[in-house]
């Protein structure tokens, strides 16, 4: 559905809008980093009611320990991590300028600075966005997934036309600063944002082989793919199988979105937008067997789903039987996504020791935004322009890290996965202006978006704000030992500190509730708190298409 002259049609809502709403709305945007209630003076009086309800104090706290606005460009993209240097990638294309791949120097991760950037021909290009970036490290080489962007979603051009690709770059030596292409993998699957999102696993016995699975969203065709790309400084890559879930036509959008796989590659984690979570058995290419196939394992009739939209992201929590989903759910949009919008998506635990009967058993959400009492109030350039939902998460033992776009990031424990709880929460204070607006998720008045799965590298988290840039945090506080004693982690692959926490996805071998003595964490530095400038609500003059916002 499209629809038109979206402008006109919230700028007549937004004028109705109390002056006073639109002050408490911007300063409760402004979060210490520490969770600490604003201090006297600040402008954040009482009258803001369930607007500022949710500041309050965490038992643990975030620092930041450094911050790139990576050239105030905005539409920032994935991050990928390595010793000195960190790559990010693009929502947008070669048409804006500093659009390719930026190469970030962190060798001092108080100071982070841009040294580079991949640019044409091989990143940055009209109609093109880099979209996903992950490091097989044991080959020292960057993959970067590049596919056709929206003009609406994306502000690209001539997206339609682009092939689809996953780039390799060699990492090694002074190539990290300036990474040097070595092969180019074309996906059988290409159009507009797909491949959408993929899984890198690494074989734990042998780390010279690695395979991806990546995802095709679609209502017809094979919408997961297994390929080998464990030949890619040779440039051979190999798709192995294809798999699809045929769901019931029920009138809901499920296609899968996103997946993860367990560290020893038995087991897959389904996350369908409409769908819901489903388990299957991947063990045929653990194991190396001649004509490998993805099998079903929970009947599609026993799934577990709950809104349309709903699953985003699903990954399983080291030893023990429970999966853990993130859900993905933007504003309206003028009413171009009328399922969407307050109160947004949430996190949910879900129970998995009998794998073909999956039960949810916990949630966790950001108060007040994420509770139906706050959707009679919302302001409305929130309730259409933003979105207050979880996106990407990455797991210790006992904790859950998760970007949730206009609330930031929150740091939850996971000790006991059917109450998950809050440690603490981490709001930047927004750039007063970059080069690109996104234009569903930055473009009203909320101007913070935590998109990124968190990575952990020698025990501090890097995080990517779409708009605001790429962040370097400290955590203090309940199982901080979980997070400080991690050399690299991250969501959307096996490598690094993973393998430490679970070698296999059906033996128990959880190692236990956290180490005490952390409740009352040191006062974080740094993180000042400003309230945010509330300024009227800017509203872009665009057809959006429900169809293309479904596979963002």
């Amino acid at each position: 559905m499209r629809i038109r002259a979206l402008c006109a049609a919230l700028v007549c809502i937004a004028a109705a809008l109390p002056a006073q709403a639109v002050a408490d709305h911007g300063i409760a945007s402004a979060v210490r980093s520490s969770g600490e209630s604003l201090p006297a003076g600040s402008g954040g009086q009482a009258s803001g009611g369930a607007l500022v309800a949710g500041l309050r104090t965490t038992p643990g706290s975030l620092e930041q320990v450094g911050h790139s606005p990576l050239l105030n460009r905005g539409m920032n993209a994935a991050p990928a991590v390595k010793g000195d240097y960190a790559y990010v990638g693009s929502r947008t294309d070669g048409n804006h300028l500093n659009s390719g791949v930026l190469v970030v120097d962190v060798s001092r991760p108080s100071s982070p600075q841009v040294v580079n950037e991949i640019g044409p021909p091989h990143e940055g290009n009209p109609g093109e966005t880099s979209r996903e970036l992950r490091i097989w490290p044991q080959q020292n080489l960057l993959m970067v997934l590049n596919h056709g962007c929206s003009s609406l979603i994306h502000l690209c051009a001539g997206g339609e036309t682009v092939r689809s690709t996953i780039r390799f770059y060699d990492i090694s030596g002074a190539n990290a600063a300036s990474p040097k292409l070595v092969s180019t993998f074309l996906p059988s699957r290409t159009r507009p944002q797909v491949p959408h999102e993929f899984f890198l696993w690494v074989d734990p016995d042998d780390p010279k082989r690695a395979l991806i699975y990546y995802t095709n969203p679609s209502g017809s065709d094979q919408e997961l793919i297994v390929t080998d790309i464990s030949g890619a400084r040779e440039g051979r890559f190999t798709e192995i199988d294809e798999f699809k879930v045929d769901l019931p036509d029920n009138g809901m959008d499920n296609r899968l979105h996103s997946l993860g796989i367990s560290n020893d590659g038995r087991r897959g984690y389904l996350a369908y937008l409409g769908g819901g979570f489903m388990v299957v058995d991947t063990s045929d290419f653990a194991r190396e067997v001649p004509n490998p196939q993805v099998r079903l394992i929970t009947p599609v009739e026993r799934r577990v789903f709950w809104t349309d939209p709903g699953a985003h992201s699903a990954v399983k929590l080291f030893g023990r039987p429970y999966a853990l989903t993130t859900d993905e759910v933007y504003g309206k949009l003028g009413g171009a996504l009328p399922d969407h919008g307050c109160p947004w998506g949430w996190v949910r635990t879900i129970h998995i020791a009998n794998e073909r009967r999956p039960k949810v058993v916990g949630e966790y959400r950001v108060a007040p935004h994420n509770f139906p009492s706050y959707c009679e109030q919302v302001p409305p350039d929130q309730e259409n322009l933003s979105s207050q939902s979880a996106h990407n998460p990455t797991l210790t033992p006992n904790l859950a890290l998760v970007t949730w776009h206009s609330r930031g990031f929150q740091l939850i424990s996971t000790e006991n996965p059917r109450r998950p709880e809050r440690l603490a929460e981490f709001m930047p204070q927004p750039l007063a202006a970059v080069q690109n607006e996104d234009p569903a998720l930055s473009s009203g008045s909320d101007k913070v978006v935590m998109w990124s799965y968190p990575i952990v590298q020698d025990g501090l988290i890097y995080l990517v704000d779409v708009r605001n840039g790429l962040y370097i945090l400290r955590y203090r506080g309940p199982c901080q030992e979980e997070i400080r004693g991690v050399d690299f982690l991250e969501g959307n692959s096996n490598l690094g500190d993973a393998l430490r926490f679970e070698r296999s996805s059906t033996r128990r071998d959880y190692a236990g509730r956290c180490a005490r003595g952390h409740a009352a964490p040191e006062r974080a530095a740094g993180g000042q708190l400003s309230a945010a400038t509330a300024a009227p609500p800017a509203f872009p003059s665009l057809e959006f298409d429900a169809a293309e916002l479904g596979r963002d």
